[in-house]
């Protein structure tokens, strides 16, 4: 199994690449189109402040960019993470981890966030700009 080792360069990336398209995907119309004032309500009906709805949403948009983007990678995952976790104690957690809207998917994200927040970015992102050329995590 050693020549899957030639794959391993791509691991990361991979990850940044399904993380930020579902977190794009988990936070555009909460942006977008009014969907903020509704997920400012269902924040408050968890019984949260309701202006943790803006960072929730930022973290799932704009770090989800940032994520696939490979920029700023382990803030960005870390706060993808804060949002996942949240959303498994708040919303998941009393359904189960296999159940209708139990919490095996958020907990995946939130393992893929770790990942990033842990590793960083990998190779081919735009983190390595921000170093001045250099790579690495």
């Amino acid at each position: 199994m050693r020549y899957l080792d030639r794959l391993q360069p791509l691991a990361l990336p991979f990850l940044r690449i399904v993380l930020g398209a579902i977190m794009i995907g988990h936070g555009y119309h909460k942006v977008f189109g009014g969907g903020l004032v509704e997920h400012y309500h269902r924040v408050q009906s968890l019984g949260l402040p309701g202006f943790l709805a803006v960072p929730s949403a930022f973290a799932e948009f704009f770090g989800g960019i940032l994520v696939m983007l490979g920029f700023f990678t382990r803030i960005s995952a870390a706060a993808i993470l804060i949002d996942m976790m949240v959303a498994i104690w708040k919303v998941h957690w009393r359904n189960g981890l296999l159940a209708q809207h139990g919490y095996e998917f958020p907990l995946a994200l939130a393992a893929i966030a770790f990942t990033l927040m842990s590793y960083g970015p990998g190779p081919l992102a735009l983190e390595i700009l921000r170093k001045g050329g250099k790579s690495g995590s």
